[in-house]
């Protein structure tokens, strides 16, 4: 996977996530509304209560968010995962010290207006109050964010629109850059329509019109999201919804559930998928080389469960 991936999500895949009817109980400054994700509420509680400290790590974080959870009676245990392995004592960032470019997000919040039954009821609060964090702590601007919502101001967030935004942001972003992409809704799960899932089901989101156009399975972030952006872009995701503890089939995880400090492969990843990307950079590799390229392909694709043809 060419870019620095790292994804939280609110609650492992066999997990359902949950609204918050107060959000005020999280001591935001100025919430948005009383309603809202516990995922990205605790989230934002915690990066506001330890605004400031350099030391916080990526554990940390995870950490508090599940201590806070567990104190509002919410059984999920947020999870940490990443393209490659992260150690999650470092500091916690959504911008990192080396970015050089530009600050991009893509956020969406969907609570099914109208849709009975379904309709959420936090899901554009989560979008408003993760806006206002980005632009006033991370430094943001609004002309680099593409915001969608059901909420007849923004663009809805129809499975095309989805796709579409992930698709300009993977295009628009340049090495430098840091990329942000917050989802609040709902999360799903179907059957695995191509082998590559250990418990047979795919992870979803579920757009605005998924009746018609179906829902977005973990394969599809992973192909237009995840594998698309250019490496030394570094990709920051919240996943606010249910069933998202792998929804972006990344290959490491670390689970904040208190038994384990580190990071580690993700159970049952499917490494065949990271054969395309091993090829390329194999290939790349090999022009500046004198082995033969079938060599150092058969080496790389080796380590993906594949081989040269």
């Amino acid at each position: 996977i060419p870019a620095e991936v790292r994804m939280i999500s609110g609650c492992k895949d066999e997990q359902t996530s949950a609204d918050v009817s107060n959000v005020a109980s999280f001591q935001l400054p100025d919430p948005a509304g009383r309603a809202g994700g516990a995922c990205t509420a605790a989230l934002l509680k915690v990066l506001y209560a330890t605004e400031g400290q350099e030391d916080l790590s990526f554990q940390d974080v995870l950490m508090q968010m599940r201590e806070i959870l567990a104190s509002g009676s919410y059984s999920q245990i947020p999870q940490l995962s990443a393209s490659r392995p992260l150690n999650v004592q470092l500091p916690f960032h959504i911008v990192p010290p080396s970015c050089t470019g530009t600050k991009r997000a893509v956020l969406i919040g969907i609570n099914y207006v109208g849709h009975n039954p379904g309709e959420l009821s936090g899901c554009h609060n989560d979008v408003h109050n993760m806006k206002e964090y980005l632009v006033n702590v991370c430094g943001f601007h609004e002309s680099n964010m593409t915001v969608l919502m059901d909420d007849g101001n923004h663009p809805p967030p129809t499975r095309n629109n989805i796709l579409a935004a992930y698709q300009q942001i993977t295009i628009e972003a340049q090495p430098g850059d840091a990329v942000f992409c917050h989802y609040s809704g709902h999360g799903g799960k179907l059957v695995d329509d191509d082998g590559d899932e250990e418990d047979g089901y795919d992870e979803t989101l579920v757009p605005l019109d998924y009746e018609s156009a179906g829902q977005i399975r973990d394969d599809d972030l992973f192909q237009c999201l995840v594998g698309k952006f250019e490496r030394g872009v570094t990709v920051t995701c919240i996943m606010d919804c249910c069933h998202s503890g792998t929804v972006l089939d990344l290959p490491y995880v670390f689970k904040a559930d208190g038994e384990s400090d580190e990071m580690r492969p993700a159970q049952g990843f499917d490494y065949s998928a990271l054969a395309g990307f091993a090829a390329a950079a194999a290939a790349a590799y090999a022009a500046t080389t004198d082995d033969p390229t079938d060599d150092i392909l058969a080496q790389i694709l080796g380590q993906c469960g594949c081989t040269v043809l």
